[in-house]
């Protein structure tokens, strides 16, 4: 058993409560409510543009030319779909440039940048792979999972399409691989750590769509609250 299969199967229940979760079992049948969506899309745009900064610095600290070439071109992919799927959908809703630079990442979005851009830069570089690959396997799962029930005119359409494409499984095979090989010639101390890693992202994974179902911001202070 690979790495990476022994530790999807080790978070098998994680990984199945976020394909069940609400926002996913609405999403696949088109029920997801579009304000709910909007939500997501303004935090996923948010959410990409942390995660290529994260894959750009992990890039920079890669053993070898193919893997620096590997992670680069996942952060300008990222970027990509950060600019014409989301770009696609806020022009749909009606989200302008400058409401979206007005709206901040939700904790949930914040907290999972964070957490990535923090091992990116200063964790061993294996452990930092493994943070980042459950968002390349759970999006190629959940995009499939739905692609597979989803009518024709899915009202979702291009998101699942982007998700569940050929293009988007070969930018998770390599991850898959480029792991399986890290873990390969770790020690058991390093491969533990590792694991670590991709479990607090997969828990990382299904808060940020049960936030965005919630749609969960910053709580705020009212006036009444400030006055000493």
């Amino acid at each position: 058993m690979s790495f990476v299969t022994q530790i999807e199967t080790e978070n098998a229940e994680r990984l199945a409560a976020i394909h069940a979760m609400p926002f996913n079992a609405e999403l696949t049948d088109g029920r997801l409510p579009p304000e709910t969506f909007r939500f997501y899309i303004v935090q996923d745009a948010h959410y990409l543009e942390g995660f290529a900064r994260a894959l750009a610095l992990a890039a920079s600290r890669a053993p070898d030319p193919e893997t620096i070439a590997r992670l680069a071109g996942s952060a300008n992919g990222a970027i990509m779909v950060e600019r014409q799927l989301h770009d696609e959908y806020m022009t749909l809703y009606g989200v302008t440039r400058e409401a979206f630079l007005k709206t901040p990442p939700s904790p949930a979005c914040d907290h999972y940048v964070s957490s990535l851009v923090r091992a990116a830069a200063i964790d061993p570089f294996p452990v930092a792979v493994a943070a980042l690959l459950p968002c390349f396997s759970i999006y190629l799962a959940v995009g499939e999972a739905i692609h597979a029930k989803a009518v024709s005119d899915h009202p979702y359409r291009a998101w699942v399409d982007t998700y569940a494409g050929e293009e988007f499984a070969f930018a998770v095979r390599g991850m898959r691989d480029l792991t399986d090989r890290l873990a390969q010639e770790a020690d058991a101390r390093l491969r533990a750590r590792m694991q670590a890693a991709f479990e607090r992202s997969v828990w990382h994974e299904w808060m940020f769509w049960h936030s965005a179902y919630h749609r969960d911001a910053w709580p705020m202070p009212d006036s009444a609250g400030l006055q000493m």
